[in-house]
Order: C-alpha cells, then structure tokens, then sequence
C-alpha cells in the first residue's frame, strides 16, 4: 500500500457538557477576539445567547456575523471577512451546522492567504494556515466541523466550489448532543442521510484504507439503528448522541478517503437550485450506488449487512437505503425538489468538473451522469 495521510482536528470534544469545555480552551489558549459565524435562526436561541454570555464574562471579544444561508456563498464568505478584519480578531468560531462551518473556514482561509475564496477551488491550493477556527456543531450530519472540505456557492457561476484543503481543519471540534436536541424533525432527517452518504461514499472511494473503512462501516452501523430515533423522538439524548458520533466518525472516513458522484452531482443541485444539500444526497445516494455496482458489488455488500439486511449484496445495499429514506420522510425524487429535467446536460456537465468525483469507485461520462440523474427523478 503506498503512504496515506490521515487528517483530523488536534483537538476534538465529544458529549454532553463539551461546549463548556471548549469556551474555557478558548480562554486558557489566550484568544481575546473573535468572530463569531453562524445564522440569523441560531443566533437568536439560548445556545447563542449562554454561550457569548460565557465569552463576555472571560473577557473575551465578541464580533457576530449572522448572515450565513443555508448554502453559503462567496458573497456571505466577503462580508464576514471585513468584520473579522475591522474588530482585528484572532479567532475565528463557527456555530451551527454545515453551513456556518464552511463560510467560517472560506473566511478564516482568505483571511491569512489574501485573495478571493475562489482561489482556493479545487484541492490545496493555500499557502497558510487559515486563521485558528473553533467549530462547535449544533446538527449531527455534515461533519464539516472537522473536516479539510469547505463548500462554497458562486453566486455568479450557480455552482457549489469544492475546497479541498488541509489548512482548512479547525483546531477544535465541538460535539454536544445537548444543543443538539433542538433540531428539527426534518433537519435531522436531512443531516443524518448527509453522514449515510458521507460513509457509503467513502467506503467504495478508490482511496479508501482499513482506517477509514471501520469508520465508515461502524458510521452507517449506527446511523442505522439511531437515525430514525433521533428524527421520531428529538428529546431521545442516546439517539442524540449516538448520531453525534456516528456523523463524526463518518466525517473522519471521508475527510480521508473523499467522495464520489453522490456529492459531486448534489453540489450542483444545491448550487443551481439553492436547495438542501442533505437531501439531494439521499435523493442521489441510491441512484449512484446502482451505477458504482458495476465494480463495487462486495463493497455494497458490505454496506447492506452494516445497514441490517439480511442479504449481503448491492442490491440489498440500494433497498436498505431506500427505506431509511422513506422512514424518516425524505423526498422520493429530484422531480419533488422542484428540479428541471431541462437542465440536466448543465447539471452533469459541471458534476463532472466537481473535485469530489475524483474518487467515485468508476469514472462515468457525461450520458451516464445524465442518466444518473435522471434514475434519480
């Protein structure tokens, strides 16, 4: 096997009473300004509000940036930007889920490198670290609290950029399942199916290695058996934290052996439509493994018995995922999204361009990306 890297935050904090833990590190590392990034809905809870009162009693400097959309853009990425450079911050913290994560990493990145977030499209194109950012993670899915991935929408292209870079690890990570409690039935629907995808994907990526193979398998294991849990009983705290884990552990499998169509197709979805990206990956997520059987028949395999079925097969594998799917109410098809079959040649076309489908198990041409999609109407 020729040499792999591993890439993960140096310090992440798991379970209850964890948020806590993180403000006092923050504190004990000397930081005395930061930005604070998340959204208008976030900003307004409890979470929010305890947590700055902690930052003000340690006399640390609060700056909020609280503009980010549910699909990040370069535009949220440049105005948040100029208030980290205004109040002089030396920290930057994300609070919410995938999506203040990825606008807080474009910010802290063109923060020390200059430039414009599109610089860094593609996969390491930075030359500094990013400014220190502390992630603290309020859904339990993307994963993007610890991982080298950031997604940014080009509002002037219509697109999602995929920024694939190792100086985009936050240093600390923040898992409690106590704010995670508050989600939505819906949104922890969408969220898990995104940890799903993120395992499957990386347990037939073609950089996959026995590291990131227990994490996706043990992953899908546990999204499995608590997903639909935490989506019918949002107060259950061992669904909550078991999904905690689970969309962490899948986050370590893709960080490392990246993904494949599913995302590199849902990125455009989400950057066309503006449209959840969660649940474009479970409208996707069985469409593409149909495709990937044709040369990961055993991989598949494994992913059904890891899901509970009974048989161990690709087949098995689709239908299992079909199911979690409909159990926890996910749209049936791309046509239910509000998505256009006439777009479909501009859809794959840019699928094909996505960093993300570099390690898709088998490369497609763009009749069998279109023929994805259309699989998945």
């Amino acid at each position: 096997m020729s040499v792999t890297e591993f890439h993960i935050p140096a310090v992440n904090l798991m379970g209850r009473g964890s948020l806590a833990q993180a403000v006092e590190l923050v504190h004990k590392r000397g930081f005395k300004k930061a930005l604070l990034v998340t959204d208008q809905i976030l900003i307004a809870t409890p979470i929010a509000q305890e947590l700055l009162k902690k930052f003000a009693a340690l006399g640390i400097n609060i700056t909020i940036y609280d503009q980010v959309k549910p699909n990040p853009t370069s535009v949220n990425v440049e105005a948040g930007l100029v208030l980290l450079k205004e109040a002089g911050c030396d920290l930057v913290i994300s609070l919410g889920g995938g999506s203040p994560h990825d606008c807080a990493k474009g910010i802290a990145l063109v923060a020390t490198n200059g430039g414009r977030i599109h610089d860094y499209e593609g996969v390491n194109q930075s030359a500094l670290p990013q400014l220190p950012l502390i992630s603290i993670n309020t859904t339990a899915g993307t994963a993007s609290e610890m991982t080298r991935f950031c997604i940014i929408t080009d509002e002037e292209r219509h697109i999602k950029m995929a920024i694939v870079d190792q100086h985009v690890t936050p240093i600390l990570s923040v898992n409690d399942p106590d704010i995670m409690v508050g989600m939505p039935s819906h949104l922890t629907a969408a969220t898990g199916m995104d940890a799903l995808t993120h395992a499957v994907e990386a347990y037939v990526s073609t950089a996959a290695t026995p590291i990131t193979d227990a994490c996706a398998l043990k992953a899908i294991t546990l999204i499995a058996q608590y997903l639909a849990r935490a989506v019918e009983q949002g107060q259950d705290m061992e669904a909550r934290e078991q999904m905690a884990y689970a969309q962490f552990l899948a986050g370590m499998a893709f960080n490392n052996a990246s993904l494949g169509y599913v995302h590199a197709m849902a990125h455009q979805l989400g950057g066309f439509y503006d449209l959840p990206h969660g649940v474009c990956n479970a409208v996707l997520l069985p469409a593409v493994q149909k495709f990937n059987a044709q040369v990961a028949e055993q991989r598949l395999a494994d992913v059904a018995l890891a899901l509970g079925a009974t048989e161990a097969s690709a087949a098995a594998a689709i239908q299992a995922i079909e199911a979690l799917k409909d159990q926890v109410k996910i749209p049936r098809g791309l046509k239910d999204l509000g998505a256009q079959e006439k777009d479909i040649p501009l859809l794959a076309e840019n699928a094909l361009k996505d960093a993300c489908g570099l390690t898709n198990p088998i490369q497609a041409t763009q009749e069998q990306i279109e023929q994805i999609f259309r699989d998945a109407w």
